[in-house]
């Protein structure tokens, strides 16, 4: 499974859900297999994720914490991977313009693949 279905799972819910659930105020993602009837709000469920875990996070700007949000290792290793699957073209030394290049990237593709991700953090 790619990186960004990893994400994307563990956002829109799946089988290999990671993220924490959504409250019950969050309406619950269609099944894995059918698509989606409606976008999928993410903030709410990001958001929720956020008040879940042990350490502060700003998910809205950050790989790494969207990244830790979803459950996955959000090592350089590994960013560099999920940036080489998304077709990153930069230089990969300097990660902090590829950190902001893959989180906006991720942000288009959820929208693409269902997701309702607010304009100002999609291209």
């Amino acid at each position: 499974m790619s990186f960004f279905d990893k994400i994307k799972n563990a956002i829109f819910g799946n089988k290999a859900h990671a993220a924490p659930a959504p409250s019950a105020a969050v309406p619950a993602a269609a099944p894995a297999a059918a698509a989606p009837a409606a976008p999928i709000d993410i903030v709410p469920i990001l958001d929720h994720a956020a008040t879940l875990v042990n350490f502060e996070t700003n998910w809205r700007v950050s790989i790494v914490d969207l990244m830790k949000l979803c459950g996955l290792d959000s090592s350089l290793a590994n960013r560099k991977e999920l940036a080489t699957e998304l077709g990153y073209t930069g230089d990969m030394s300097d990660s902090a313009t590829m950190n902001v290049w893959l989180h906006r990237q991720v942000m288009n593709k959820l929208a693409a693949n269902g997701g309702h991700v607010p304009a100002d953090l999609k291209d």
